[in-house]
């Protein structure tokens, strides 16, 4: 008898623990199902008015809490995408309205000038000269619209070869050895004898440096000075283009290479700037696996650093 009532004391416990098993479980899934649900309908919430909310989960359940952090992270992501879009459409109308503005005004030169040449009797060479110069501007203009139009949609096939870096380097300022004296300007050419190669591209280089003295010419003719210098490092080659002019301010030094960002007396006529040359010459050094930076003390010293991958091809042929 007593075994019995042992035994069936037994069996009520087991049947309460099982119980007690089952409610627990009916009761986490019930909770954790609610608590998805909730999760859900924020989320859907969040889609529908696209707002910047996050989901908010209160809960224990470790699982849970690790999805509402991945929800939230991948909502940051969405968000940025998002800022990132309504900041290169500002940045696209921006580009129309200035290059619209940039082309209008040569050409309503260039077409008031073949009005005066139509009611002339005769033509002269000078004003031909100004036609031909102010038509070359707006070539160039587009030209470089194109150019990074090609470079920032992916369009432009840059092949990276074993170039010298010190041989283009010398090329570059060559090409502006005439305009450089005729503006008396100081040059300043720390280049070494010996070739230095790079990974790169000569004419993305070529363009890079002369987008750069072009700058130079453009914006640091106050100093009458153009430094080109070169640094040979272990593992990347360093190309610095100084001059001494007004500098940029502090404020402006990482909007510089945005595009079409031209400081207020770019849009004087004897500037002629359109903002673009800049921001080429840094998608071109990207491009080539290196950077652009800047460093300016405005009347003391404004440098433009490229900062370019040594080559290695040398090496991997000498192991073969």
């Amino acid at each position: 008898m007593k075994d019995t009532t042992v035994i069936f004391f037994l069996c009520i416990c087991i049947v309460f623990l099982i119980c007690v098993v089952f409610y627990q479980q009916f009761t986490f899934r019930t909770g954790t199902q609610a608590k998805l649900r909730e999760i859900s309908d924020k989320l859907k919430k969040i889609i529908e008015t696209d707002s910047d909310e996050q989901v908010m989960v209160f809960t224990d359940n470790k699982e849970l809490i690790e999805l509402a952090a991945q929800i939230n992270e991948l909502l940051e992501k969405h968000l940025k995408i998002k800022a990132d879009y309504r900041h290169s459409q500002i940045a696209s109308k921006k580009m129309l309205s200035n290059i619209s503005h940039d082309i209008k005004t040569p050409m309503t030169v260039i077409l008031g000038y073949l009005e005066i040449m139509q009611l002339s009797e005769t033509i002269s060479a000078e004003m031909l000269k100004k036609v031909e110069d102010k038509a070359q501007g707006v070539m160039g203009m587009i030209d470089q619209f194109f150019t990074l139009s090609k470079i920032e949609s992916g369009d432009m096939d840059i092949a990276l070869s074993k170039v010298d870096i010190c041989e283009i380097c010398r090329e570059s300022v060559l090409d502006f050895y005439e305009l450089l004296s005729s503006k008396n300007f100081q040059v300043n050419i720390d280049i070494p004898e010996m070739p230095v190669f790079v990974q790169g591209n000569k004419e993305a280089l070529q363009r890079i440096l002369f987008n750069l003295i072009s700058n130079v010419i453009r914006y640091g003719a106050d100093g009458k000075y153009l430094g080109l210098s070169l640094k040979n490092e272990e593992r990347n080659v360093y190309v610095e283009v100084t001059d001494k002019g007004k500098g940029i301010d502090q404020m402006f030094a990482d909007s510089i290479f945005d595009r079409l960002f031209t400081m207020e007396d770019s849009r004087n006529r004897k500037i002629q700037g359109n903002g673009l040359g800049l921001t080429i010459a840094k998608n071109l050094a990207v491009c080539l696996g290196g950077d652009i930076t800047l460093e300016s003390i405005p009347y003391v010293k404004t440098t433009f650093t490229i900062q370019l991958k040594k080559s290695y091809f040398k090496m991997f042929e000498r192991n073969l």
